[in-house]
């Protein structure tokens, strides 16, 4: 197989897993994963991806062997998140950020970038922090994913004082009792819930496993009790980063950029529409590919051209 063929190409230029995994090394990480190989449409030799526990180990030894994070350990019932497309989020978000700094992407604890809704996987500060040594604000409303996201970070030596968990204790609030006064983020990144209802989140869990097994499930191996905020919010993805959207505005002189996947394309129009009314000062929109799957990173600003000089120049 030619080299030309084993390259994911949808993905970031930096990605650490833009090729063929190196299934030897990340047996050699994690020997378990030997347990859950099997033979691709191709024959070759490849991960069970329909089992979420070959899915969660083969994510433990990306990150063992890949960024250095030898404790990974979270409740099953949590959402086990895919490495490669979450890097790449983190990785055009740098992008971003050169953008302003002459094109150099500026590094180490002089970025502080706030996850809104870390998850109990803590794994965009894990990447941010180890790729570009930036500081996180990581917040959540559940507080049992702040406490597995805490050990997680207490585990791993790399970790240590770059991540600090918050737990948002007001449901409706995304900013608001997480910002310190008068603490600055150079830029947000958020992950929104992707579905309206447990009908809803059920479906795409049966659609997802019929596409990578063949087979037909009619109550997916899902745990939906622990995962709601993770899953599901009322108005689901478009509410949950309109809602954003309104409450950025009251910290547009405490955040540079905010940001926010978008999975479904249907949603941009309304959310365009929206940073247009509120006088959002920039906007741009990423596009990012993972596989056969294609989505968008929304970005935003309300800081004027002036004023975006001076905070690089203050604190960058």
């Amino acid at each position: 197989m030619s080299t030309k063929k084993q390259v994911k190409s949808r993905l970031h230029l930096r990605n650490k897993n833009r090729e063929r995994y190196d299934l030897e090394a990340l047996l050699k990480a994690k020997p378990e994963l030997k347990n859950y190989l099997k033979l691709n449409k191709v024959r070759v030799e490849s991960i069970d991806f329909s089992n979420p526990n070959a899915v969660k180990i083969l994510n433990k030894a990306l990150l063992h062997h890949y960024y250095g994070i030898k404790y990974w350990e979270f409740p099953d019932e949590n959402l086990c998140p895919p490495i490669p497309g979450r890097a790449d989020y983190l990785h055009h978000i740098a992008d971003l950020l050169s953008e302003s700094n002459s094109g150099t992407i500026p590094t180490g604890d002089k970025i502080t970038c706030l996850d809104v809704g870390v998850g109990a996987s803590c794994i965009y500060p894990i990447l941010g922090a180890t790729e570009y040594d930036w500081q996180f604000i990581a917040s959540d409303i559940d507080a049992k994913s702040i406490s597995s996201a805490k050990n997680i970070v207490n585990a791993n030596p790399s970790l240590k004082d770059k991540i600090d968990c918050r737990l948002q204790k007001s449901p409706r609030d995304f900013f608001h009792h997480i910002l310190k006064p008068k603490e600055k983020v150079d830029v947000v990144i958020c992950n929104p819930p992707f579905h309206s209802s447990i009908e809803e989140a059920q479906k795409g869990t049966r659609r997802k496993i019929k596409n990578l097994s063949g087979k037909k499930v009619k109550t997916p191996e899902l745990n939906f009790s622990g995962a709601n905020n993770e899953l599901i919010y009322e108005g689901g993805e478009s509410k949950f980063i309109q809602n954003m959207i309104w409450e950025s505005r009251k910290f547009a002189n405490d955040i540079y950029w905010f940001s926010s996947l978008v999975s479904k394309e249907s949603n941009l129009k309304g959310i365009h529409k929206l940073l247009k009314k509120l006088e959002a000062q920039q906007i741009k929109e990423i596009s990012m590919g993972t596989g056969n799957k294609t989505s968008r990173i929304v970005v935003w600003t309300f800081l004027p051209k002036e004023k975006q000089e001076e905070w690089v120049k203050k604190r960058w």
